[in-house]
């Protein structure tokens, strides 16, 4: 058996096992981001003080009104017999040893007291009441969540790396509802929900944790792991899940690149490497490694873009399109500028282009070619 086959069988029997025991904890670890509310103790003396407000209410109704009560014990009622009556009252207790006779008392209980003891009870249960709420509230946006969620994108890993692969689709116009962060660590999402991501809590090699994510639906999956194995793992079960989002990952060691794209990966980014390029240039040319660092960061001096070829560009040179062009994507072929096979454009093609970069919500400049 090969290598796909001997994984496919493992993950399959740990997907029938893992999806059997987690079915009843799927929403807890699913974390769609807060809304802001108060702590939990400034709710509690919130509630507190108007239990207290309730209660004196009550009390000053049933003393201005004393008169109008009867004490079975010695018939006159005073203040500590009005904060007795008013307690039992309205915690429902009912003793009956403090009763209202006249009709002024009475009406006083039916228009006053009865309502304040509803908003006191009301008050008492509202902790437990809100819990409940809650969980309603939380399940029914899973579940919208989940039936509106489509083409997404899927963050396996919340590192650095995540979070900079993460920084530049923003840049472009990636909503931040349209994107699911899949990590180990439970204190990894609670940061991203609180950056307003959807996180899940999972181990992203079991195919259950990324179909928690709806990967099967995502259109693009970038994968960050800290671990070149674990990227494999992630990338083979990430392909068998859908065969048609676009994988880019990233490794430290170049070695594991090859691994990676026969896992399934459209684009392996080698870290290590590309850093060590980037260090060496600089070394070589202080101004050429400047000018690569801002091509990579995202929204900053210059930028490396992709567009299609617009039909006043079509069979036009590369050089008359007016755009600073370094490529040209022919079907699966890259292209540099210089090839004469490049020329002329179709319009089926897309260019890279290097273009100065925008304010956010602007298009960006772009650069004529050098004479």
């Amino acid at each position: 058996m090969g290598f796909g086959g001997m994984f496919h069988v493992k993950l399959h029997g740990q997907d029938a096992m893992a999806r059997a025991a987690d079915e009843k904890l799927v929403s807890r670890r699913i974390k769609l981001p807060k809304r802001i509310v108060e702590r939990p103790l400034a709710q509690v003396s919130k509630r507190l003080l108007m239990a207290l407000f309730v209660l004196w209410l009550t009390v000053m109704i049933v003393w201005l009104d004393r008169g109008g009560y009867h004490d079975n014990a010695n018939g006159s009622v005073d203040f500590l017999d009005c904060v007795y009556y008013a307690t039992v009252t309205l915690s429902t207790t009912g003793y009956g040893d403090i009763v209202p006779y006249s009709d002024s008392a009475r009406l006083m209980n039916i228009l006053l007291i009865t309502p304040l003891r509803v908003l006191f009870l009301i008050i008492l249960v509202g902790t437990t009441l809100e819990v409940l709420t809650e969980r309603t509230r939380e399940e029914w946006r899973l579940n919208r969540w989940r039936k509106n969620l489509r083409e997404h994108t899927v963050v396996v890993g919340f590192g650095t790396k995540g979070r900079s692969a993460l920084q530049t689709l923003l840049a472009t116009g990636l909503q931040k509802e349209q994107v699911v962060i899949v990590d180990p660590s439970a204190k990894v999402i609670d940061m991203a929900n609180a950056e307003g991501f959807t996180g899940v809590v999972g181990d992203a090699t079991r195919s259950d944790v990324l179909l928690r994510a709806e990967l099967q639906k995502a259109r693009q999956i970038v994968i960050a792991t800290q671990r070149d194995d674990t990227a494999v793992l992630v990338t083979l079960t990430a392909r068998q899940l859908n065969r048609g989002a676009k994988i880019v990952a990233a490794v430290r060691e170049e070695e594991n690149a090859p691994l990676l794209r026969q896992s399934g990966a459209d684009a392996v980014i080698t870290s290590a490497s590309a850093a060590g390029r980037l260090l060496g240039l600089s070394v070589l040319s202080p101004s050429a490694g400047t000018v690569m660092e801002d091509l990579i960061q995202q929204g900053s001096g210059l930028d490396l873009i992709e567009r299609p070829v617009t039909r006043a560009e079509a069979g036009k040179s590369v050089r008359e399109t007016g755009d600073l062009v370094v490529s040209v994507l022919r079907g699966h072929r890259l292209l540099p500028y210089d090839d004469p096979h490049a020329s002329p454009l179709q319009l089926t093609d897309r260019v890279i282009t290097i273009v100065r970069a925008a304010p956010p919500h602007s298009p960006p400049v772009t650069l004529g070619p050098a004479e």
